[in-house]
């Protein structure tokens, strides 16, 4: 969408100039109208366009989305109408893809769609899990409160996602260090030193020869590492996008052993919580058991529970329904099963996802606990090892002069 130089003449005589988001002359023109302007002139703001262009905030991020819905929670609950509420948040919006989305947005409502038509087109970026909500606010009558259980939900999935990358964090810096560490010694430190022991014509050990030997080979082969590395990465992103072969990746994932039960219990915790969330809010069992399977974290865990709408169709209910996916766990099937028979299932969807919520902390916990003694151990051996291979030559070389 592009960006708009307006030059506008206010009631008290003074000449503005604004630049506006519109997705037509036409509407950036009617848009300063309605605000009382006489609008001179329109033409592109091509210096705006560029900076868009360049913006690294080409993604929106968890914090501002759930800020608009919390704005937007507001507005419509104090009376606004959706459209002004919309415009209003776009106005002062900062992120400029966000403020992009919402302009479509509030041209769609203005051509007859309701909110949750003008959001589809994004549901690879908001997820069909948000327009589902939004669709079943309309139909209720009760948007505010949708948007409100949506938003409560969208933070629960925010705080563990930075929960994983914060316990990750520490244990790659140390990891990456490591490795830039054995960069510089094996680039420029034992070069050095392989020229002074040559000088003096001495009988290295092998701990010293062998790091010498692969000193020699990595700087004598550097472009065929950063060839391979390429091709990897290249053949990673290539898998990712084949379907089949990404499932594949997604299979493999699930047999790394700690990775298997967080990864599980993840896809347990999102997909109960989404569930609950679009029962909550009105969403038919048998529609919201596919949006909240498409939730769940590992594509491969995805396609084992694609045959739960099927199942639902032919009678079943959902705990029996769930058994045959062979996903869950027992103790997340029986409390399900206590909400059906309690009539309290989208309760129960949310107790099941707290409790997993807390074991995947709990597991994270460990998992860091473990990660960051091992990842010093490693640090430490790496440095001893290299400390040990250039000093060692050195003082076999004083005992031999004396």
């Amino acid at each position: 969408m592009p960006y708009y130089l307006c030059r506008l003449a206010a009631e008290d005589g003074r000449v503005l100039s604004e630049s506006y988001l519109a997705p037509t002359f036409d509407e950036c023109r009617r848009h300063f109208e309605a605000e009382g302007f006489c609008v001179l002139s329109v033409k592109r703001d091509w210096r705006k366009q560029r900076l868009s262009s360049l913006s690294s905030e080409k993604k929106i991020k968890d914090r501002d989305f759930i800020m608009f819905n919390q704005e937007l929670m507001a507005l419509v609950r104090a009376g606004y109408p959706v459209l002004r509420s919309i415009e209003v948040i776009a106005n002062r919006v900062k992120n400029l893809y966000l403020k992009e989305v919402l302009r479509n947005v509030e041209n769609d409502i203005r051509h007859g769609k309701s909110l949750s038509e003008s959001f589809a087109p994004f549901e690879k970026r908001f997820s069909k899990i948000y327009t589902a909500a939004l669709m079943a606010g309309e139909q209720s009558g009760n948007l505010p409160e949708t948007i409100s259980q949506f938003n409560q939900y969208a933070k629960v999935v925010a705080r563990t996602k930075a929960r994983i990358r914060s316990a990750l964090t520490y244990p790659t810096m140390l990891l990456v260090f490591s490795l830039a560490l054995l960069a510089i010694l094996i680039n420029f430190v034992l070069p050095n030193f392989a020229d002074f022991y040559r000088d003096f014509e001495a009988q290295l050990p092998l701990l010293t020869t062998m790091l010498m030997d692969f000193s020699k080979f990595i700087r004598g082969h550097w472009s065929l590492w950063i060839a391979l590395t390429a091709l990897l990465v290249l053949v990673y992103i290539q898998m990712r996008r084949n379907e089949r072969a990404h499932l594949w990746l997604e299979e493999k994932k699930l047999k790394i052993p700690l990775g298997r039960v967080i990864w599980t219990e993840s896809a347990v915790s999102l997909f109960s919580r989404t569930l609950s969330l679009l029962l909550q809010a009105g969403v038919p069992l048998l529609s919201g058991v596919g949006l909240a399977s498409q939730a769940m974290p590992n594509k491969f865990l995805t396609a084992r529970t694609a045959t739960l709408p099927a199942s639902i169709k032919n009678g079943e209910s959902l705990s029996e329904a769930l058994i045959k996916t062979g996903v869950f766990p027992p103790l997340a099937l029986d409390m399900i099963r206590i909400g059906e028979t309690s009539a309290n299932l989208g309760g129960m969807l949310k107790e099941v996802a707290e409790v997993y919520d807390e074991s995947i902390q709990s597991r994270i916990d460990t998992f860091v606990s473990l990660i960051e003694p091992v990842t010093i151990i490693f640090m430490g051996v790496l440095v001893a090892l290299m400390l040990l291979s250039v000093y060692v030559p050195i003082f076999n070389i004083i005992k031999v002069a004396r």
